[in-house]
């Protein structure tokens, strides 16, 4: 059986779905999977053993073409490899019009999606041969789950995921280095966020990195992109401890950084995700979006917000007027990530 995953972005989305690619890999051993992935999100996938095939799509620049023939030419030469595999399955996992239009642009007997309840732009219903019904309030991992057992009539798994993410020497050599620096006991703080809404304040966490080392002799390592380095910063000169260090590791360089981690504290974006799949212990603030939805099916983990307001609801603003459910002390934070620690040091015994 040949199946085609579609899901282009973004790489917390991407990493939500790799429990789904595990499961798919586990049930049909000699199916010939591929996953059709944006350009800017393809490195977590990159070298992946469970996979065939990759197939890169830059819709970026398709839409920067200047006149419709341009468009078209591009079209034909990113689309050329996906258009030439003759695909007995497809599952849309993103729930876009974008995400349907490029599955149907596929050669598939069969393009699977989520009802148009469960979509996110429900107009791309028509473009999909069959739809199946989640539960509204669910973990995107296990609505992930749900679609591939519903469309593939496979056993998935309820807890426990897998996360299917292959890195080599120069990734581990990466982390080596920064611990290298820090020494094992380590915490990792995350301050980037995407949204605005998102963001736990950088003020904060160099706060909080302080506290760490004073109450359990953590050091910080502040992780951002390259194009978060103002906020890193912003970070480190409110931290009067000196127990911090920037690090702007690749994607799978942090992974295996954060493998090794005491503790990771950080809100709902990329790096959360990639440190709940390395299985690090996890303090998760959020505000915007929820902790059911979005945070880490690790019961072990934290979720640190605020429930004492009465906009507290999945808005997924990413502008607010009234901005105050990312408005938590330090001293709330730091009392959960202790918990996580104990829990985690409970663990080993």
């Amino acid at each position: 059986m040949k199946i085609l995953i579609v899901k282009l972005s973004s790489i917390g989305d991407i990493v939500h779905t790799l429990p789904a690619l595990a499961a798919i890999r586990r049930a049909l051993p000699e199916a010939e999977i591929s996953w059709a992935v944006e350009r800017g999100s393809a490195e977590i996938l990159r070298h992946n053993r469970f996979l065939q095939r990759l197939i890169e799509i830059d819709t970026k620049t398709l839409r920067q073409k200047s006149s419709i023939g341009e468009t078209i030419s591009a079209a034909r030469a990113q689309f050329g490899e996906l258009r030439a595999q003759n695909f007995d399955v497809a599952l849309d996992f993103q729930g876009l019009l974008k995400s349907a239009s490029i599955a149907k642009l596929a050669k598939t007997k069969r393009l699977y999606g989520f009802s148009k309840q469960n979509l996110r732009e429900p107009a791309s219903r028509f473009l999909l041969t069959d739809t199946f019904e989640v539960k509204k309030q669910i973990h995107v991992i296990s609505k992930n789950l749900t679609l591939a057992a519903k469309a593939l009539n496979i056993d998935v798994p309820r807890e426990n995921f897998e996360f299917p993410i292959f890195t080599d020497e120069n990734h581990r050599l990466e982390a080596e280095k920064i611990v290298e620096q820090t020494g094992e006991n380590f915490a990792i703080l995350n301050p980037a966020g995407g949204w605005a809404t998102k963001l736990w304040q950088a003020e904060k966490f160099g706060a909080l990195a302080d506290r760490l080392w004073i109450e359990s002799g953590l050091t910080s390592v502040i992780t951002t992109a390259p194009n978060e380095i103002k906020l890193a910063q912003k970070v480190l000169q409110n931290s009067k401890s000196g127990k911090v260090l920037l690090a702007q590791p690749s994607l799978k360089g942090f992974y295996e950084l954060a493998k090794r981690a005491r503790i990771y504290v950080g809100g709902d974006t990329a790096p959360t995700h990639l440190a709940v799949a390395a299985g690090a212990p996890v303090a998760g603030i959020f505000g915007a979006t929820e902790w059911w939805r979005n945070g880490s099916p690790n019961r072990d983990d934290i979720c640190i917000e605020r429930s004492d307001i009465s906009c507290r609801t999945d808005c997924h603003r990413r502008a607010c007027d009234n901005w105050i459910c990312m408005d938590i002390e330090v001293e709330t934070v730091l009392r959960a990530v202790q918990k996580r620690l104990e829990l985690a040091a409970a663990k080993c015994f």
